[in-house]
């Protein structure tokens, strides 16, 4: 016997990019999608705040993605000079 099913995921997207890796906006985008949402039948003043506060958290999140993206290039840095590569460390550091 012979049983077929299927399973609902949602909705899905798919984003690609050339020769870099996807921007900090387009991750605090999606971070801040997952946070705030607000429903089509809302009312048009809660709409509205919720679309200030929405660019408000997506700058927070921007701002320590940032932060951290510079702290994880410090640390590559660190190591590659630790383990006596010093030029790429600064080829690294340059970019």
């Amino acid at each position: 016997m012979l049983n077929v099913g299927f399973s609902e995921v949602g909705d899905v997207s798919v984003v690609t990019s050339s020769h870099s890796g996807l921007s900090v906006d387009h991750w605090a985008d999606r971070a801040t999608d997952k946070i705030i949402s607000v429903g089509g039948n809302s009312d048009p003043i809660l709409v509205e705040q919720a679309k200030a506060y929405r660019e408000t958290i997506k700058q927070v999140i921007m701002h320590y993605m940032k932060e951290a993206i510079l702290s994880n290039k410090t640390d590559l840095i660190a190591k590659l000079e630790a383990m006596d590569h010093k030029e790429i460390g600064n080829i690294l550091r340059k970019l």
